[in-house]
């Protein structure tokens, strides 16, 4: 008979994690307290937020030389920059010597950063520039402590992600189909490019960062979270979501998610109802599409922006952005901006408005979301029932064409698909 050799405790250690995560996630339904342990959020730092792609910032933020702007990762402070052979860097905002903040101002241009606590002076690409009275350390340039910096910085269409580990998938394969979906909102833009520099609004959330991304692509609760909305402002949006839509929600794979709205769209066939408004609106924006394009311009037109959820952290709905950023299990901040088409003068002030009306300090939808977030943390924290369900639409799932699982509009697929990649994520042996 063969011996069985004893498990390592590395091998304990794995398969301990692939079952504590196996009975918490299961096809259809989640346990309560992947939303409020601490210890889970700890690991979900360790494992996704410090391992997998994550979205930080876009390049039109830092256009010139020397441009930075401050940005996070969950809880870390990250300063992105260009330096002046136009490489972006994504640096820690801690000084090497004793780990006071280099960086203080929420953006600017310097092609350096000096801590004020003991005038360490560091390039803006995170070299070591010099360290007052350096007897002390043998003289200039015995020291090699350059500011900590992501060791993979990569960007797609201008949105640039970064990992804190150097080895892994690259980003395209991260992005997997959710490429497609930054692809089809750069392509809005008459001049190809995607900028966002209309400034941040910043919301913090007494809720889970995942009952964010979950509601980001849920079209079950648009008709009733912001059914008063729309019937005051006559907006066909919530249409959109209800068991008469032709519109689907679609996994992508890779934790990504999208409420495909083109169906809809494609079957009024108007140009512009996806920003809510007609052609008649935003005359010289149309023109110069039509101009551009040729007779595909009618299709860019009708079928407009993406709605997609890009795992873990980016949200673009249609005409806005959102960046979800952890801070601890049971509180996150929820960055917004207007996002901005080059080119497209006419078209970026009218989104920079409707996105201060729906996301901004008095904004109608995000407050109802927001209400909505903090809800399900208080309700997730309570004995029982211990499971979230997240089974709406799974008897009536599909494979559409390109073999990806596709739901109603109201259906949870999307989500199903979110709570799959996280269990592989958090099972992962590092």
């Amino acid at each position: 008979m063969t011996a069985t050799l004893p498990e390592t405790a590395h091998e304990q250690t794995a398969h301990q994690q692939t079952d504590k995560y196996a009975r918490l996630i299961q096809p259809t339904r989640v346990h309560g307290s992947l939303y409020t342990d601490p210890e889970i959020f700890a690991e979900e730092l360790e494992r996704i937020w410090y391992r997998t792609w994550v979205y930080v910032g876009h390049e039109s933020e830092v256009r010139r030389p020397g441009d930075y702007v401050r940005k996070n990762i969950g809880p870390q402070d990250v300063v992105m920059t260009r330096d002046r052979d136009g490489e972006v860097h994504l640096l820690l905002n801690r000084c090497a010597h004793r780990g006071n903040l280099v960086c203080d101002a929420p953006s600017g241009n310097s092609n350096s950063f000096r801590c004020p606590y003991h005038g360490w002076t560091y390039r803006n690409n995170g070299d070591l520039l010099g360290y007052p009275y350096n007897k002390g350390y043998g003289g200039k340039g015995k020291l090699a402590l350059g500011l900590g910096r992501l060791p993979r910085v990569a960007s797609y269409q201008g949105f640039v992600f970064g990992s804190f580990v150097s080895d892994g998938p690259t980003l395209t394969e991260h992005l997997g189909a959710a490429a497609g979906e930054l692809d089809r909102l750069a392509r809005l833009s008459p001049e190809g490019e995607v900028e966002l520099t209309a400034g941040w609004l910043k919301h913090r959330t007494r809720a889970n960062w995942k009952l964010l991304a979950e509601n980001e692509t849920d079209g079950y609760h648009p008709q009733f979270v912001h059914g008063s909305i729309f019937s005051v402002t006559g907006s066909p949006i919530g249409a959109l979501y209800s068991d008469n839509s032709t519109a689907v929600t679609r996994d992508l794979g890779g934790g990504h998610s999208e409420n495909d709205l083109r169906p809809e769209f494609r079957r009024f066939g108007e140009p512009m109802r996806w920003f809510g408004t007609t052609e008649d609106r935003v005359p010289q924006y149309v023109a110069r599409m039509r101009e551009l394009h040729g007779p595909a311009a009618e299709e860019i037109l009708v079928e407009g922006s993406p709605h997609v959820m890009i795992f873990p952290n980016l949200f673009i709905a249609e005409i806005q952005l959102f960046v979800i950023q952890p801070l601890t299990v049971g509180e996150c901040v929820q960055h917004a901006t207007a996002i901005q088409l080059k080119g497209a003068t006419e078209l970026n002030r009218r989104m920079v408005s409707q996105c201060v009306g729906s996301v901004g300090p008095a904004g109608m939808l995000l407050a109802d979301d927001t209400e909505m977030y903090e809800r399900n943390q208080r309700g997730v924290a309570l004995r029982e029932p211990e499971w979230v369900d997240i089974r709406r639409g799974v008897d009536r799932e599909r494979t559409d064409d390109n073999g990806f699982r596709i739901g109603t509009a109201t259906d949870e697929t999307g989500m199903r698909g979110f709570w799959s990649h996280y269990r592989n994520l958090m099972e992962e042996e590092k």
